[in-house]
């Protein structure tokens, strides 16, 4: 087994936009894809939404100096909402069980370096 992050972004709009139905489906989407890991042959060790983006703090240190800026790293279209670790046989298996995840996300599926 190997353990990997499956990292959420999606346009915060999105969500804030969504009424009470569709905001219902994506939690009903996520307890599916929580409830049909064993099937996958995945555990889920951790998962977490994200408070918005624009409650980030951000840490530079460029020439050993601390630099704390309120909000995200990078100004993009999508943000990191949150994530899924997981303990999985490979790559293939993390992808295929996450089609059951909302399919306006974009998903990140990383390896976690073993150290």
């Amino acid at each position: 087994m190997s353990t990997f992050v499956v990292l959420i972004y999606e346009d915060e709009e999105v969500w804030a936009a969504a009424d009470e139905a569709a905001q219902a489906e994506y939690f009903r989407q996520h307890r599916e894809y929580s409830a049909r890991a064993a099937e996958h042959g995945i555990t889920i060790v951790a998962s977490e939404a994200l408070q918005r983006v624009a409650t980030a703090l951000t840490l530079r240190r460029p020439d050993g100096t601390t630099q704390v800026t309120e909000g995200p790293f990078a100004e993009t279209a999508e943000q990191l909402g949150g994530f899924y670790l997981l303990e999985a046989p490979d790559a293939d298996t993390v992808l295929k069980h996450a089609h059951l995840l909302p399919a306006h996300y974009t998903l990140e599926v990383r390896e976690i370096m073993q150290l």
